[in-house]
């Protein structure tokens, strides 16, 4: 197998280009996404030929599996790695930057599969805070540049919850409920820190009663509910 290096200009960060300027140079019908510090599980290649054999036009979430080199409890999260090589399947974002959007705008699905990926991170606790810092710097370059595009504002909102930044994270979460009123998952979002972190319970109620009003029996408002009930009743 022949590897070489693509050179990108990386004067301005901007982590969608450089997986777009790769993609642009691969010439097989599919792309798989890892990053350096990540690995393919064992038993992933064969389910891996087996979706391309099936050649749908889709964006399949792999599992990955986060674990840092210290004694901390891994965490597991789903992000979409594989995907047909079509041109109008790009990333998007500087940092935390993303595929799906392109492949639902080129009429693909989503899909979740049990493929896993193996990522370990760096354990130095303070690097991984000016890393969380230099993110939400550029994070709040892009939201000024295009403010209208919403989907920065979640990596906002998680990169000063990992600060331990709580009240910048609720004014974050209030601004996506705001600009997603029918998105129950954002109303869920934002109760959540009027639960917990930034506690409000009137607001907490008004969240979780309006993420149940969009999504009947959803489940996770129900239970943040209850507890709203119990806190309540003191």
């Amino acid at each position: 197998m022949l590897f070489r290096s693509i050179p990108f200009d990386f004067t301005v960060v901007d982590f969608a280009g450089a997986r777009n300027c790769a993609i642009g140079r691969a010439r097989g019908e599919w792309i798989l996404m890892l990053d350096a510090d990540e690995t393919l599980a064992p038993g992933g290649a064969a389910g891996i030929e087996k979706l391309v054999a099936e050649g749908r036009n889709a964006g399949y979430f792999l599992e990955r599996v986060n674990r840092s080199s210290e004694a901390e409890k891994p965490f597991t999260d789903h992000v979409v790695r594989l995907f047909p090589n079509r041109p109008g399947i790009r990333y998007r974002g500087r940092v935390h930057e993303t595929v799906d959007a392109s492949i639902l705008a080129g009429g693909g699905k989503l899909i979740r599969t049990g493929i896993r990926i193996d990522h370990r991170f760096r354990a130095d606790a303070e690097a991984r805070r000016r890393k969380n810092r230099w993110y939400i710097e550029i994070l709040k370059e892009e939201i000024a540049a295009d403010p209208a595009d919403d989907s920065r504002l979640d990596f906002l909102a998680a990169e000063y919850h990992q600060l331990e930044m709580y009240a910048e994270a609720a004014e974050v979460a209030e601004r996506i409920a705001v600009v997603r009123p029918n998105d129950a998952r954002a109303h869920l979002f934002v109760g959540v820190y009027h639960l917990l972190y930034r506690p409000d319970l009137p607001k907490a109620r008004a969240d979780f009663e309006r993420a149940l009003a969009l999504r009947p029996g959803y489940a996770e408002a129900e239970s943040f509910l209850k507890l709203v009930e119990e806190k309540e009743r003191g």
